[in-house]
């Protein structure tokens, strides 16, 4: 028991310390390549918080368990926007810029619709694989066309607020702070998994809220720490580009590998309540003045996330 606790311990500290570094060194690394926050998030941040995700899906798809990477990627968006979000929100309200609304929220929304058509099938071939890389390509493409709509005058006030950092200096310090972040969630993960295990918990409990919590950890971390150095694009940023992340790049890895056959309650449970919080996002973010997603939106979103693990574990049980 001694061990575990003191991985519990060490994690937490861990995930503490590499989240705010892992944020100094994205802001930064934006600031130096006039990249925006916003862009850094969509994608540095959102690929590198996705990356358990995505070891999760190759290694699923080597040992022919397709569908785990398939609910693996449905399960961490809905963490993603209703316990990430919901949370970063309740410590820190977050603005949400009109051309986020505009642009990038319309992306994901667009992704997440393409996925569910996709898996209307129930299967998950190379087609649907092909397809969903390349609306990945497009994500990215329009992405980086957003950010030059933008102006660059729009970028140079938003670096003035980051910190200052040589090139090198920047790129070492987002490296090790995302490398820290993946190893001290996993530290955590695992900690807690044994001392709930000595506990009595069931598998079952641990798989649905420890591990499933777990995978979306540095999201969770990386946001609080953007959302409390005011890098509020970075936030929302990480949490859409990790979805679209999730969609595009996750799910389709099965799929290159072998056909997978799926269960009919991934469409009619986790997709639903993925597109359901994905659109309550939007939501959230248009019916506000000014466009924010306030403490009451948070609680909502992360009382829905208690909700859908309620609702797992009633299902399981």
């Amino acid at each position: 028991m001694l061990y575990p606790i003191l991985a519990l311990i060490a994690g937490l500290t861990l995930l503490v310390w590499s989240a705010d570094h892992f944020v100094n060194g994205a802001a930064a690394t934006a600031r130096n390549f006039g990249m925006s926050p916003l862009l850094i998030g969509l994608t540095i941040v959102s690929f590198g918080t996705s990356a358990p995700e995505i070891l999760v899906s190759i290694m699923a798809a080597i040992s022919d368990s397709g569908d785990l990477a398939v609910g693996n990627a449905l399960g961490s968006n809905i963490a993603n926007i209703a316990m990430v979000l919901g949370i970063t929100a309740l410590i820190a309200p977050l603005p949400v810029k009109s051309g986020v609304l505009r642009q990038e929220i319309p992306v994901l929304i667009v992704v997440t619709l393409l996925a569910g058509v996709l898996l209307l099938d129930l299967k998950l071939a190379l087609l649907d694989s092909l397809i969903l890389i390349t609306a990945l390509l497009l994500s990215l493409y329009l992405f980086r066309r957003f950010q030059r709509n933008a102006g660059d005058d729009s970028v140079a006030e938003e670096a003035a607020e980051m910190p200052q950092m040589s090139t090198p200096r920047a790129i070492l310090t987002l490296i090790t702070g995302l490398a820290v972040l993946i190893a001290s969630s996993r530290m955590l993960v695992w900690g807690a998994t044994e001392i709930a295990t000595a506990l009595g918990v069931s598998e079952l409990v641990i798989g649905l809220t420890i591990v499933a919590i777990g995978t979306s950890l540095p999201e969770l971390a990386a946001s609080v720490a953007s959302a409390l150095k005011n890098h509020h694009d970075i936030a929302i940023g990480a949490v859409v580009g990790s979805n679209i992340f999730n969609l595009a790049a996750v799910m389709a890895i099965p799929g290159f590998v072998s056909t997978i056959a799926l269960d009919t309650i991934v469409l009619q449970r986790d997709y639903a309540i993925m597109l359901m919080f994905t659109l309550l996002l939007a939501g959230f973010a248009l019916l506000q003045r000014p466009r924010r997603i306030n403490r009451i939106e948070g609680g909502i979103l992360a009382a829905g996330y208690a909700g859908y693990l309620a609702l797992l574990y009633a299902m399981n049980s």
